[in-house]
């Protein structure tokens, strides 16, 4: 790609319209005289706290979270300093509502609640011009890009071009949960058409309206971004972000060992998840190779989770076909065993010798795990005596129902406590009250990928790292872990509080950077104190 021409700074209303730039009313009476904004802004200069002070009397008053969303969106497209700062300053109360759940009923109306363009859109009848497009962004040190072809959003399926909002909302927890700066940040959509009628019949669909390509052309459109991206973005992390199960599969596969990607359904998903059991395991006093573990929902986030778990156990003395062993599969047909002949590879590495059956009670009684891990996309399919049969050998039966959004949770906060009586170990993909059972209250943990996935990038990003291997999100796990407080675990909480999330971004990239360094993948020179160095690279929002 050409040097791309450098266009003067902007002033006057050019410059209130630079969300990157801006900063309203605070811009002081100097810079008011400099950049030709006398006249253009109300007389008073008001600091970014006070800025804050008038989102926030906003934000609340807004009468639904999807609203709360727009507001937020618009803020973002005004002034992202201020957005950074308030999202920042407020993590716990607003990344529901940048992410999950609201992020799903905002991309399911994505066309219809739309104000202004971010992020590219790449269709697949931009093939042979993608370099072209690219050279459109008009920020050159993009560091992250986070991709979709929006065939499987959260647990909603296929909505096309509506997905956009998915790299959109990972990319503001980039900067928010772990500082990476939101001029590197660069949300990705590939608009290969939809095969959802609604959308094709919504006259405010902003996508291309046709029926999904598939098979050459599809990977063609694929091969061309991923590599014209990086001839763009020299050193750029790829993330693949909700894709339908054989294409994420087929992407990491071709892609993991030639450039710097990764899938984060597939390994983010896994890294959370593993830290939850690895908390778990300290709860129970029952070690990790000593854990059993049924998964409802056989897709990519759930085989990526039981990979990393058997590489965990492995890495931890345990023999290979020994930690196979624990981890169990129940797929939308029944049981994964070796006497089923529709499985895809994916599946077939984890089938068992053992008799097929299709209700999930028989399946747990037969098996008896101490853990039970939903990843199906299946909304109350724990029902009461699934999980009261978990306790009848479980002190402490572990129970993750991590399908998103809330609406496809396996089961509620509420449900597992009470049909435990208070001895489940609970963690969910989306969030939920806390939960009182007699005169305990419960706070239930959440399984959310941002706890890891900003870190992992942070420390991709900040030892310039060839790939990302499968170490990298061990270690992710295991940082997480460690950081899961007494305080947490007594309210029966897997993670740690998520107003420290910086904190723990930092300590999960150090921890991926350590791994890049040992394995040799690391393009920067190692600083003296990797912690330190870390740290300041993160993007402070404020003027």
């Amino acid at each position: 790609m050409g040097a791309k021409r450098k266009s003067p700074m902007a002033r006057g209303v050019k410059l209130l319209h630079d969300p990157l730039r801006n900063k309203g009313t605070a811009f002081t009476e100097a810079e008011r005289d400099v950049l030709g904004l006398r006249g253009l802004l109300p007389p008073r200069v008001t600091s970014i706290a006070t800025q804050a002070r008038r989102i926030l009397e906003n934000f609340q008053h807004k009468p639904n979270d999807l609203e709360r969303y727009i507001f937020l969106v618009g803020l973002q497209d005004r002034n992202e300093t201020l957005f950074y700062r308030v999202l920042v300053d407020n993590i716990t109360q607003m990344m529901p509502i940048v992410y999950t759940p609201t992020v799903g009923a905002a991309c399911l109306r994505f066309g219809h609640i739309w104000r202004r363009p971010r992020g590219l859109y790449i269709s697949i009848n931009d093939r042979g011009r993608v370099r072209e497009v690219l050279e459109h962004w008009p920020h050159e040190r993009v560091a992250i890009i986070v991709v979709t072809d929006g065939e499987r959003i959260l647990g909603l399926g296929d909505l096309g071009a509506y997905g956009m909002g998915i790299p959109i909302g990972k990319l503001s927890l980039y900067t928010a949960c772990a500082g990476v700066p939101p001029d590197q940040c660069l949300p990705v959509l590939l608009d290969v058409g939809t095969d959802n009628q609604e959308l094709l019949d919504d006259p405010l669909y902003t996508g291309t309206l046709q029926t999904r390509v598939r098979g050459t052309a599809y990977d063609e459109l694929v091969d061309e971004f991923v590599a014209e991206a990086q001839r763009a973005f020299p050193q750029v992390l790829i993330q693949f972000e909700d894709f339908a199960t054989q294409h994420a599969f087929d992407l990491l596969h071709r892609y993991r060992d030639r450039f710097c990607c990764f899938n984060d359904d597939i390994q983010g998903t896994a890294a959370v998840t593993l830290a939850g059991l690895i908390t778990a395991s300290r709860m129970t006093e029952v070690d990790l190779g000593d854990q059993r573990v049924v998964f409802y929902g056989a897709g990519a986030a759930a085989t990526g989770i039981g990979d990393l778990i058997v590489t965990n156990m492995v890495q931890e003395g345990m023999a290979y076909e020994e930690a196979m062993n624990r981890v169990w599969f129940v797929d939308s047909k029944g049981l994964v065993v070796t006497s089923r002949e529709d499985l895809p590879p994916h599946k077939q590495r984890y089938a068992k010798d053992h008799a097929f059956d299709t209700d999930l009670e028989a399946i747990v009684r037969s098996l008896q795990p101490t853990a039970l891990i939903g990843v199906s996309g299946q909304p109350q399919t724990f029902t009461e005596p699934v999980v009261r049969a978990m306790v009848e050998w479980n002190e402490r039966p572990i129970i993750f129902s991590l399908s998103n959004p809330t609406s496809k949770s396996e089961c509620t906060a509420e449900q597992a406590y009470t049909w435990t009586e208070g001895r489940a170990i609970f963690a969910s993909g989306s969030p939920f009250d806390p939960v009182t059972v007699g005169n305990r209250t419960f706070v239930p943990g959440q399984s959310n990928n941002a706890y890891v996935f900003p870190g992992i990038g942070l420390g991709v990003m900040a030892v310039r790292a060839r790939h990302v291997t499968d170490e990298m999100f061990s270690a992710a796990a295991r940082a997480l872990a460690d950081h899961a407080t007494e305080e947490c675990i007594r309210e029966g909480c897997l993670f740690p509080h998520f107003m420290g999330i910086r904190d723990v971004s930092a300590r999960i990239a150090t921890a991926v950077a350590e791994v890049a360094y040992e394995q040799g993948l690391a393009r920067r020179k190692r600083p003296k104190d990797l912690a330190a160095y870390i740290k300041d690279l993160m993007f402070e929002p404020s003027y």
